[in-house]
């Protein structure tokens, strides 16, 4: 009120005291966007200013439809994927303070000297205020950027995908309120060591899907997808078998649609052609693997989110945890502590407030999903008033809470004595009780073995009059089981379901098979055997007939190892293979450093008559085979064990057999990097150098045909 219009300052300081003249602006942060090419670089809009939004989004979406000849909606380009929030920091726009009051409950103006570091009133005061400062800024990119987004897309027929943080982003809006009004929350996946060292994914992104799953099972909405199977510093190394435990750890999470980054459109024919620079799995048409190993590949990625996809998650723990914080923070080292057998979804505090309800004294999800009890993280322990009487309505109604007293309000904005007068109240209640005291049996119960084994539990049975999931004989109870080892396994699996049969389906083959069970104690347990990364469902569909079945056990019986030499022809050239060895070990080097599918050859007699099913045992291939006998396809084998069913191509005598094992681009690329060398391959930028490691490649074990009986 004492500047001037051309800026000076008309003041009087009083006789008293030091005084400190503090002049504050804004600007531009200077980001711009990225990666990019040079033409499509600029400054990043502000994700706080709602019409600036709106007329950015808008420009963008004119250029695409001009591009497209009109074609946005369901009959052209659908969807918008907003990647994870990489635009860096910021703290102002035009109407802040008036959006601070609306949103607060009081003015800014006399602690905007905490913005600089400096003390109002004393320290608490001043990080009661920062903290409704970063609470404003969250609310803000939330509302005026992603929503904002969301409602021009669905104004041209489109949807959106949304990410937020990944992990190590700058944290600015709540994770699972930037995807709460997303069609398709989504989250990020990297392969082991892309980002950290390590041979295990980050759980970090097993949080970050979970967030996405969460925001799906408690506002309802079908599909929770992931930017998937990331990588960088392993250019055309990827292949099925080993990117199936990262696929699989996003599915543990809650994903049920795969998002493959990056497969870059190839318009040329050069291979192994674009690349967006070092990072993805480089997933095209000219992947060495492209034909029958994708094929096998897409299936069982295809086979596993649709099974996920059916009814409705199954989880018995909401955990909520601190306003202003952020789940890929949370879980930076673990994921929660959740008793072992049961799943948890996350929840936020909006979510909390807005979307779930007491039922029966359990936690009813708007999307009609339910919960038995809630877990409070520590980051709860400073929460707000109105978090905390919400706690207040749930515990009134029954329902059961886990969790610390909350020590105070974070907010300037809440009256601190009616905070601790109704913790106080809260938590004198029988309702507030611990993980030891929680009375319901666990949904999975594992014995007999020490491999880690990861569910995903799903229900068909959903009553949209009454409101709840029932795990009557209506519905079907499909559980999603996963070893994260190596190692094959056994164990007993007690499932939380009775008076149906359980089947197996495979979702590597499609097939179906009974198992044998006992029905016990409400329970059903069964007992299965885990090969190494092995996923599978367990399927609860029909009425059980009888309390128990045992399923006929097999044996096995090695009927021949296939000796004789092999003919392997290559693109250009044959050789004969005495033994089975690596192609990298081989002195010719247009094998050695050969990238691609290589045919291999031979006979074999069948047992007269053959008895029982017989199985062609291939060892370890180097990466994917398709097998052939007496010119029948008998599949395509992409992991551990490489085993096929050849039953229905023998015949009585002697036996041809084909099989088809294709590499990875790799030893390809080196061979073209040696001095003097033909380059053959093309890339957008060198991956590799004449010194480099060359990978295994071929069919590197025995051959045994096996009789199962």
């Amino acid at each position: 009120s004492k500047i001037s219009a051309d800026g000076s300052l008309n003041w009087t300081a009083p006789a008293s005291g030091e005084w400190i003249i503090l002049r504050l602006g804004y600007s531009l942060t200077g980001r711009q966007n990225h990666p990019a090419s040079p033409e499509a670089t600029g400054l990043e809009v502000d994700k706080l200013d709602k019409e600036a939004v709106k007329k950015y989004i808008n420009t963008y979406l004119d250029l695409y439809k001009d591009a497209t000849g009109g074609q946005l909606g369901a009959k052209g380009l659908e969807y918008m994927a907003l990647d994870s929030y990489e635009a860096g920091h910021m703290n102002w726009t035009l109407n802040m303070p008036q959006e601070f009051q609306k949103r607060r409950g009081y003015s800014l103006l006399k602690y905007l000297p905490v913005l600089t570091g400096r003390v109002v009133n004393g320290l608490d005061e001043s990080e009661k205020f920062l903290w409704d400062f970063r609470k404003t800024i969250g609310e803000m990119i939330a509302e005026n950027h992603y929503d904002v987004i969301g409602e021009e897309l669905a104004k041209r027929g489109m949807k959106r995908y949304t990410e937020s943080h990944e992990g190590g982003r700058i944290y600015l809006a709540d994770g699972m309120d930037v995807k709460r009004n997303a069609d398709i929350p989504m989250a990020a996946m990297w392969t082991p060591g892309s980002l950290v060292p390590g041979t295990d994914e980050e759980v970090r992104s097993e949080a970050d899907i979970r967030e996405a799953a969460s925001v799906a099972h408690i506002y309802g909405k079908p599909f929770v997808a992931a930017e998937s199977m990331t990588s960088v510093g392993k250019p055309f190394q990827e292949y099925p078998e080993k990117l199936k435990r990262t696929a699989d750890i996003e599915l543990a999470s809650g994903l049920n649609r795969f998002v493959i980054h990056t497969s870059v459109h190839q318009p040329l024919d050069k291979s192994p052609g674009f690349s967006l620079g070092p990072f993805g799995q480089y997933f095209s048409r000219l992947e060495t693997w492209s034909g029958a190993g994708a094929k096998a590949w897409m299936d069982y990625l295809g086979r596993s989110s649709y099974m996920l996809q059916q009814g409705r998650n199954v989880a018995d723990i909401l955990y909520l945890y601190g306003e202003n914080t952020n789940i890929t923070w949370v879980s930076r080292k673990s994921l929660p502590n959740i008793p072992k057998g049961f799943e948890f979804d996350f929840v936020n505090s909006s979510a909390l407030i807005n979307a779930i309800q007491p039922k029966n004294g359990q936690l009813l999800a708007q999307s009609g999903n339910t919960y038995k009890v809630l877990m409070l993280d520590e980051s709860t322990k400073m929460m707000t008033l109105p978090v905390l009487k919400k706690i207040k309505t749930l515990v009134d109604a029954g329902v059961k809470i886990v969790g610390e007293k909350p020590v105070k309000s974070p907010s300037l904005a809440d009256n601190d004595a009616e905070f601790q007068n109704l913790a106080a109240e809260i938590w004198k209640s029988n309702h507030i009780t611990s993980v030891e005291k929680l009375n319901f049996q666990p949904d999975l119960q594992i014995s007999g073995t020490t491999n880690k084994v990861l569910f995903r539990h799903r229900n068909t049975g959903f009553n949209s009059a009454q409101l709840y999931q029932t795990t009557s004989n209506q519905s079907t109870d499909i559980y999603w089981l996963n070893n994260r080892s190596d190692s094959p396994t056994t164990a007993e699996v007690s499932f939380r379901v009775t008076g149906k049969i359980p089947e197996l389906w495979n979702a590597q083959t499609g097939k179906t098979e009974k198992l044998s069970y006992q029905i016990k104690d409400g329970r059903t347990i069964v007992p299965l055997k885990f090969e190494a990364w092995d996923a599978y469902f367990v399927v609860f569909k029909e009425k059980a007939g009888a309390q128990s079945y045992e399923k006929p056990k097999t044996t096995e019986t090695l009927l021949t190892t296939i000796h004789k030499p092999w003919k392997v022809s290559f693109s250009n050239q044959s050789a004969i293979f005495d033994r089975l060895t690596s192609w990298h070990e081989n002195s010719d080097v247009n094998i050695k450093y050969f990238s691609g599918t290589a045919s291999y050859e031979n006979t074999f007699k069948a047992p007269q008559p053959p008895m029982g099913a017989v199985w062609l045992d291939l060892g370890n291939v180097k990466n994917i085979a398709e097998v052939y006998v007496n010119g029948r396809n008998m599949g395509t084998v992409w992991k551990k064990p490489f085993k096929v069913d050849i039953s229905n191509a023998l015949k009585v005598g002697e036996n041809k057999i084909k099989i088809d094992v294709t590499n990875t681009w790799v030893n390809r690329l080196i061979g073209d990097a040696q001095p003097n060398a033909i380059k053959t391959t093309f890339t957008t930028m060198p991956f590799y150098g004449a010194n480099s490691p060359l990978e295994p490649a071929g069919l590197l074990g025995e051959v045994k045909v096996i009789g199962v009986k």
